[in-house]
């Protein structure tokens, strides 16, 4: 027993480090992709129901340093704020599969053969998800398009918002509409205590599966499934579908799905499936943007990586990939020794640290502000924060939203709003006011 746990966690260690450098310097990218891509160049490519509203959606979509869970409400507040249905399913279907963060993890551990497939699949199968959601689903103003039928927001006051806005999808740092910190600071604080905070856990929870599945299952597990084709996918395709995992957390389980013998067509299933899709993904985009949406969305992905997939088994030899992907303790070491550990320790320490100093920053803000106090529940993330900060500030009457997805409350300040109002357009971004 003392064996294998030695060995689980060397074999823990050994992902952290090889993974630990790469993710950081991903961080840093999407601190500073954060900074210097403001919201409103985003927003006014995507709202129309054409091709080219579909290809910026998913061109944007890319290297947004979104979580599975963070793009969501961000998606569905393009949806509300005026985005058509088709370029909100492109967004949501390639913003989830990649970002700038995930692309250097995955070449630090699957080699530049996943690091150039993903983006390129992700792309794709956005553009498609975005044309079939035009072809196929008659685009409504927002308001209408589910049962918040009565859900009006104010999109002037957003607008307005926007033009003294200097960050991308999420909005601005809470509470100041315009935050006059140096950019190398807000860089830093949304890279290494916003965005980490937002994927530590799934981040965690793929390291610790992926060294117990390396450590528990014999090497030659999937090699029952050699030679079956499609039906090798497909089973792969079963298990990532409900999975809630975010794109870089898929990356280490993926390495070791391969060592264990699965094909690399259904390795990039497993990468392209398991962010992008989730019972949660599924009930909300159901509930807020129609079922003939979520069809052609769910479509898209699981259309797409099954191509791609039977695609790259039969056009890339597999030894080729495999050669790659870092698999063996001391092979393919890029970086040394004293990077890598520096690397890992620096990220352990931001993600413990950023965790305390978020809880005590919000903890603070809510103290020191007075107003309303409403429990909001399926926030998960900064992102989610934002999203209900952003719609409700829009609403007559409020000046300031502070929002807390650890405490699950809302802090609301203004005069003369109707909570009533407030209730629906928390409950149409596919959260659920509590009260």
């Amino acid at each position: 027993m003392l064996i294998y746990i030695e060995e689980y966690f060397s074999e823990l260690w050994f992902l952290v480090l090889e993974m630990a450098p790469w993710l950081l310097l991903g961080l840093i990218f999407a601190g500073l992709l954060k900074v210097y891509f403001p919201q409103r160049h985003i927003d006014k490519y995507l709202g129309k129901s054409n091709f080219r509203s579909a290809f910026n959606a998913s061109l944007l979509g890319i290297p947004m340093p979104l979580c599975s869970c963070g793009v969501i409400p961000t998606g569905i507040s393009f949806f509300r704020n005026g985005a058509s249905k088709g370029a909100s399913n492109s967004f949501l279907i390639s913003t989830p599969q990649t970002g700038v963060d995930s692309i250097l993890a995955t070449y630090s551990m699957l080699g530049w053969p996943f690091a150039v497939l993903r983006p390129v699949v992700a792309f794709f199968t956005g553009i498609v998800g975005g044309v079939f959601t035009n072809i196929f689903v008659k685009d409504k103003p927002a308001e209408q398009s589910s049962s918040y039928s009565n859900l009006k927001i104010d999109t002037a006051a957003i607008n307005n918002e926007k033009d003294n806005c200097n960050d991308d999808s999420c909005n601005c740092d809470e509470p100041e509409k315009k935050d006059n910190r140096h950019s190398v600071v807000r860089a830093a604080d949304y890279a290494f205590v916003e965005l980490l905070q937002d994927i530590a856990k799934w981040l965690v929870i793929g390291f610790l599966l992926a060294a117990l599945i390396s450590v528990a299952l014999p090497e030659d597990f999937f090699s029952m499934f050699s030679g079956m084709g499609i039906v090798e996918l497909l089973v792969i395709l079963a298990a990532s579908i409900p999975l809630y995992i975010c794109a870089t957390g898929s990356i280490p389980i993926a390495a070791v799905l391969l060592m264990k013998g699965i094909s690399p067509g259904a390795a990039l299933v497993f990468l392209m499936a398991g962010p992008a899709t989730n019972v949660a993904t599924i009930t909300v985009l159901a509930k807020t943007m129609g079922r003939k949406s979520l069809t052609a969305y769910l479509a898209s992905i699981i259309g797409g990586a099954l191509l791609f997939g039977v695609l790259i088994n039969w056009l890339i030899p597999a030894d080729f990939i495999l050669s790659k992907v870092v698999h063996v303790h001391g092979e393919h070491q890029m970086l040394p020794d004293w990077l890598m550990w520096t690397s890992a320790i620096v990220l352990i320490v931001s993600m413990v640290g950023g965790y305390f100093y978020s809880i005590f920053k919000k903890k603070s803000k809510m103290e020191k502000t007075e107003g309303i106090t409403v429990k909001v529940t399926g926030m998960t993330c900064s992102h989610c924060e934002a999203n209900v900060k952003r719609n409700l500030e829009a609403l007559k009457g409020i000046t300031n939203v502070i929002a807390d997805n650890n405490s699950e409350t809302v802090k609301i300040t203004g005069a003369g709003f109707d909570l009533a109002k407030v209730k629906e357009t928390v409950n149409g971004l596919g959260y659920q006011y509590v009260g």
